[in-house]
């Protein structure tokens, strides 16, 4: 495109230099002529650019890894000018995102629309645009980018998988004495019936009472005291072994569960969503626990929202703590009561933490190692089955998990079953 505009500005220069020289009004006319075609098409380029209305429509600002993120363009040309083509340029930060589009011709108040469909492949918090607009003239001799700066976010959580069944919480009640307190909760405690009022859920119908009385009663329920559950999700440097194609340009590629990208970081927060998943599913009280490298911590709480804010920790965790298992322990523990169920989740190869977990025990707390071997994943050294046998005989149910299982076998076993895999 500059050499051509060259082209026509030394044919410029030739011409007027030939009209002075011969005073033939012939070079003359041939220079205003060519001086007339570049400000038009200049004129032209600039318009094709700035009298247009570009929508992006964006279905949800949430994502998961595995799910599709839709998007819709609109283009419209407010000018009374035709544009002969267009340029979109989309500069977002989500991976494999090809929104970038050529629209065709349009006529004046004519409006072209394209949808983006995206398979999100990697957790993270990402930006939507900014855009540039390109367009040109018809003779190809200018071509005018337009940037529009408007941004949005976007937060694709990490993976889930299926669980059926993990080790049952359960404790020992303070003072020997149930504390009943009603909720609106679905929980697994169903303390009786009654009459049903506007609002109430279907599934909370109790049909058979219903037939007896000849009238709508639903179930009531109450919270279990004994039922918190906390996670407590180990990302610290020495815990992090990754082999080399788990990371490309800097971040993480995810396959398809349970074919996870080898590195135990992937797999600790996958295991910690599919669990927060399972449990609050169950209707538990579920806390959430991690340094990255600040401290992350969300209080227990029943619902699809506790869920939420924790998979928003997850999508964005990264093993950047210099706090080892140990001292995370020590330093959370203090907020454990009597009763409440730890399921640690781990890839550390040091074993001084088990003396940790074996004090917990003796408090009341039932601790739940989930240990991710990290010599499946290329790290020198023993295998996590010594620290396993010392967490077994200090009464913990463990779960051990290699590189390539499927966490939903993995992890949905009877409480009771052999817990090791190895």
């Amino acid at each position: 495109m500059a050499h051509r505009r060259n082209a026509f500005y030394f044919l410029l220069i030739v011409f007027l230099v030939a009209g002075a020289l011969t005073q033939r009004s012939f070079f003359f006319h041939l220079s205003y002529a060519l001086a007339a075609l570049l400000a038009g098409s200049f004129l032209w380029s600039w318009a094709a650019v700035n009298f247009l209305r570009l929508g992006r429509y964006t279905q949800a600002r949430r994502a998961q890894v595995g799910r599709t993120l839709e998007e819709t363009f609109t283009v419209r040309n407010t000018g009374i000018l035709p544009k002969l083509w267009l340029e979109v340029r989309d500069h977002s930060t989500l991976p494999n995102h090809n929104a970038s589009h050529v629209v065709p011709a349009l006529l004046p108040r004519q409006r072209y629309r394209w949808d983006v469909r995206t398979l999100c492949t990697r957790r993270g918090l990402y930006t939507l645009g900014p855009m540039t607009v390109l367009s040109g003239d018809p003779f190809g001799l200018f071509q005018f980018p337009r940037k529009i700066a408007a941004v949005s976010s976007i937060i694709v959580y990490p993976p889930t998988v299926p669980i059926h069944r993990f080790a049952a919480p359960a404790g020992t009640l303070s003072g020997g004495e149930a504390v009943r307190r009603r909720t609106h909760f679905i929980t697994t405690n169903a303390a009786g019936v009654r009459d049903y009022a506007p609002g109430d859920s279907f599934n909370r119908i109790h049909w058979p009472s219903t037939a007896r009385k000849d009238r709508l009663l639903v179930k009531e329920f109450e919270l279990d005291p004994l039922a918190d559950v906390w996670i407590m999700l180990d990302l610290s440097r020495e815990s992090l072994v990754e082999r080399p194609e788990a990371r490309a340009n800097g971040a993480n590629i995810y396959a398809p569960p349970p074919n996870l990208p080898p590195s135990t970081e992937e797999y600790g927060v996958t295991i910690a969503a599919s669990l927060a998943a399972y449990f609050v599913e169950k209707g538990r009280a579920l806390g959430f626990v991690t340094y990255i490298p600040h401290r992350e911590i969300v209080q227990p709480d029943r619902g699809a929202r506790q869920l939420t804010r924790i998979l928003e920790i997850l999508a964005v965790a990264r093993s950047t703590s210099d706090l080892s298992l140990k001292q995370l322990i020590s330093l959370e523990s203090s907020h454990l009561g009597r009763g409440t169920t730890l399921v640690v989740i781990t890839a550390t190869q040091n074993d001084d933490w088990t003396a940790e977990v074996d004090t917990l025990q003796r408090r009341g707390i039932r601790v739940i190692p989930v240990l991710i071997d990290p010599v499946s994943f290329g790290a020198p050294g023993q295998s996590v089955r010594q620290i396993s046998e010392s967490l077994e005989n200090a009464g913990a149910t463990v779960y051990t998990i290699r590189q390539d299982d499927d966490l939903t076998a993995a992890l949905s076993y009877r409480t009771g079953f052999k817990a090791r895999i190895l």
